[in-house]
């Protein structure tokens, strides 16, 4: 089960995140977080794995329409600081748009990455194929757009009460090309974290965390 909301360190989340745990004690991921202070709230409060992102997916508006947000290697490099000593997994969730960028999050620290855009056009990916202007297409939106918010998610936004005139949506909704089997993009994105592993001069993600320079 993933306690999910756009910002994780606040006291709903953390009550939410105890209560669950000590009623039913299952694993819970927990986000999402991009300081230290709030991985390590989140982390004592209970999660067994941490979700990290304010602002870096494609279609997410949350840092120009609330000014908040922290750039993705250094979100990922400050909760790795509090999830080490409790040996708490990392997900990078959002700002993947190519291989590198997967290499680049495991290498400072992610166990993980959450990828959204990249496989949004992937035949396997929800909603139907549209043609627009001779090519073809699959919608695409953001948790926090005015569409996503209308059919649930308010409340992840802390915006439950809101009526649906009154939304302040923090996504946008639009179209990604269609890119066919999930298969063949996944295929292509393991190469780009090999080859940039053999950039390193390493073998595994553990090698590639440990050695990999950032400059």
């Amino acid at each position: 089960i993933v306690v999910d909301t756009a910002h994780g360190h606040s006291t709903r989340v953390i009550e939410v995140i105890k209560e669950i745990k000590r009623n039913f004690g299952i694993e819970l991921v927990g986000g999402n977080v991009a300081t230290f202070e709030g991985a390590e709230s989140l982390i004592k409060a209970g999660i067994d794995a941490l979700k990290i992102g304010i602002g870096p997916g494609s279609i997410c508006t949350t840092r120009v329409v609330a000014g908040v947000g922290v750039p993705q290697v250094s979100a990922i490099q400050e909760c790795k600081r509090a999830a080490k000593k409790y040996h708490i997994p990392l997900i990078a969730d959002g700002g993947i748009k190519y291989s590198g960028d997967i290499t680049k999050a495991l290498a400072v620290g992610a166990d993980s990455a959450m990828i959204g855009s990249l496989f949004a056009g992937t035949e396997e990916s929800p909603g139907e194929v549209v043609l627009y202007k001779g090519r073809s297409y699959k919608e695409y939106r953001g948790m926090g757009s005015i569409g996503a918010m209308k059919k649930g998610s308010k409340d992840r936004y802390f915006q439950e009460e809101a009526e649906d005139d009154k939304l302040v949506p923090e996504g946008i909704e639009g179209r990604v090309s269609y890119k066919g089997p999930l298969s063949a993009c996944v295929y292509q994105l393991l190469g780009g974290v090999r080859s940039g592993m053999g950039y390193c001069g390493v073998k595994n993600i553990k090698e590639l965390q440990e050695k990999t320079k950032f400059v």
